[in-house]
């Protein structure tokens, strides 16, 4: 199975440049179809951007020369899998680190692992992904208030209103995920909105400043987001320093610093968990009610089985695994949306795709959105359609894919938590009516998120 975690579009472009840096003898071609280089500098660079994000591109580019395809840049080959049975021959011994982790990490200057090689960079993983578990099964109680609260008013609003969804779970999931993290500090709405004002400024950088160089040709920006990223290291510093001393054990921050590792990378897991926590969790809830809002059949089955399993009663974490439907209903949201559509891994030894040869030190990448809607894996692609996961072969392609199962990263299953808690607590007490008009556009960059703000209507759903 392919061990990898998912992570945005502009990483893979930051990924790259690190390889080409550090890997000066990767310079042979694959001889794998694909593009020539377009500029002798910049390789295929500028091909990216005309097509207006990396996704886009590797469509077209696939779409072109079919499902092993590559393209360059700088001077170096890369090499893009775009099909389910091409990710299933693509052997890669890397799994003493997560591309996730990896590449945010690298973006904002920090280190991966402890700094003493593969043992401790697996070390180091598992105490964060035992953190993230261990703080979800302590608090989840405050998760389930945290949805409830949101519910409620959306219950008490007048039935004409309009909801805006993205504003409305970006909240929910930056209290969540602050809260989770740090503590009680943060609720505290005050301390939650300076939180998200720097949280936007480093994000949205992330997501644009580095893929076309705009960041270091604007001094204001730059010195914006450096301010930005100072002040929330700060903050988690402070944070980590208060609970330090109160001796608690109930948060993330809590169970790092039971750990052997070091102040700064401390701070450096908690900068990770609270940037990627946020954004995945608001976007996968935000595109499954957007998605729930259009089919009210799949909402009706949902709210049936809901009641089937859990009654009046509120969800409980052990009552989680019983809704089969509801992870039928975020697994097609992942796939509809294309939550996260680039993935990659370097290749670390010599391998082969079909007859193609890839390199050692070759960067490859898991062209995760072609492959979320190829016609070959998934009938009906664009059709958002929980039902298809009833067939054990579309599980399995979701699992090899790195979104289910042991490889899933460990912010897309907080993601999944909260979003079965949100499902199962709004969909028993109202009914999901999209705007009429809405057009709804999508930016494939570091997450799959809506262009413009995303609207819903609600009604109260009769009692029985």
């Amino acid at each position: 199975m392919l061990d990898f975690a998912i992570f945005a579009v502009t990483f893979v472009i930051i990924l790259v440049g690190a390889v080409l840096y550090l890997y000066p003898s990767s310079r042979r071609a694959s001889g794998i179809p694909g593009l020539n280089p377009t500029d002798e500098k910049d390789g295929n660079l500028q091909d990216i951007v005309n097509r207006g994000s990396l996704h886009e591109f590797l469509v077209s580019l696939h779409l072109r020369f079919g499902s092993v395809a590559s393209f360059w840049f700088g001077g170096r080959p890369v090499v893009s899998l775009g099909s389910v049975l091409q990710l299933q021959q693509h052997i890669n011994p890397n799994h003493s680190t997560d591309s996730f982790e990896t590449m945010l990490k690298s973006l904002l200057g920090y280190q991966s692992g402890t700094g003493g090689g593969a043992t401790e960079s697996v070390i180091r993983k598992k105490v964060y992904e035992s953190a993230i578990s261990n703080t979800v099964e302590k608090n989840f109680p405050l998760v389930l208030k945290l949805v409830e609260e949101l519910v409620g008013k959306w219950t008490s609003a007048p039935e004409a209103q309009h909801t805006p969804l993205c504003a409305h779970l970006l909240g929910l999931a930056m209290k969540t995920v602050t809260q989770l993290a740090l503590g009680e500090t943060f609720r505290d709405d005050s301390e939650v909105l300076s939180f998200r004002k720097n949280h936007d400024a480093i994000w949205s950088e992330i997501g644009k400043g580095y893929l076309d160089g705009s960041l270091e040709k604007s001094s204001s920006r730059k010195a914006h987001y450096e301010k930005a990223l100072s002040e929330m290291q700060s903050v988690l510093l402070s944070v980590a320093k208060e609970r330090r001393a109160q001796r608690k054990q109930t948060v993330f921050v809590d169970a790092l610093l039971q750990s052997s590792l070091t102040e700064r990378q401390i701070m450096e897991d908690c900068m990770v968990f609270t940037l990627a926590g946020s954004v995945i969790t608001a976007n996968l809830c935000i595109w499954a009610l957007h998605f729930l809002s259009t089919s009210q059949d799949v909402q009706d089955k949902l709210c049936q089985e809901l009641e089937q399993v859990l009654g009046s009663d509120p969800i409980s974490l052990d009552k989680i695994p019983e809704l089969r439907y509801c992870q039928q209903v975020l697994n097609e949201t992942v796939r509809t949306a294309k939550l996260t559509p680039v993935a990659a891994r370097l290749q670390e030894v010599e391998g082969k795709v079909d007859q193609h040869v890839i390199p050692k030190e070759t960067l490859v990448i898991y062209a995760l959105g072609v492959v979320l809607q190829d016609s070959d894996t998934w009938s009906t692609p664009y059709r958002f359609d929980p039902d298809r996961f009833e067939e054990e072969s579309a599980r399995k392609s979701f699992c090899l894919l790195g979104f289910s199962g042991n490889q899933t990263c460990p912010e897309l299953r907080f993601a999944y938590t909260v979003a079965t808690v949100l499902l199962s607590t709004l969909v028993r007490q109202l009914k999901l009516h999209p705007l009429k008009g809405q057009v709804m556009e999508v930016r494939s960059e570091l997450v799959s998120t809506p262009k413009e703000e995303t609207w819903i209507t609600v009604s109260r759903r009769k009692q029985k």
